[in-house]
């Protein structure tokens, strides 16, 4: 798990920081499958009052699934990997915290290389190491 950290809000302007983390998990494929894991994270999301406004706008909670070991999902509600990771400053910079070795399915740079590249790193606040 990684630290907690702070950024402006993105995509839509006039709204409240955001709070963002990266979790790592382990399932049994078998058991949970990407579509599973989404229903249940989506559920997870209802359950803590989400309600889906307006896109990218201020919300309670937002789960993500960013990768689910190296498969690839390619469906209209769901992409994994997550196809914004190497562009959001958000989730590169706990991401790095975590897994800065990590190479993701399609790309050649390591997390910590990807995260060094962009220009709004600096801008990602760690506000509490957990």
């Amino acid at each position: 798990m990684s630290s907690v950290y702070e950024t402006e809000a993105a995509y839509v302007e006039n709204q409240p920081a955001f709070l963002n983390m990266v979790l790592r998990g382990v399932v049994e494929s078998a058991k949970i499958d990407p579509r599973a894991l989404l229903r249940f994270v989506n559920d997870v999301e209802r359950r803590m009052g989400r309600e889906r406004l307006v896109r990218y706008g201020p919300r309670l909670i937002d789960i993500d699934i960013l990768m689910y070991g190296h498969d690839q999902v390619m469906e209209p509600d769901l992409i994994i990997p997550h196809p914004r990771i190497i562009e959001r400053d958000f989730v590169l910079a706990p991401l790095r915290e975590i897994a800065p070795d990590l190479v993701l399915p399609g790309q050649k740079q390591t997390v910590a290389e990807l995260a060094h590249a962009l220009p709004g790193i600096g801008k990602v606040l760690r506000v509490d190491a957990l």
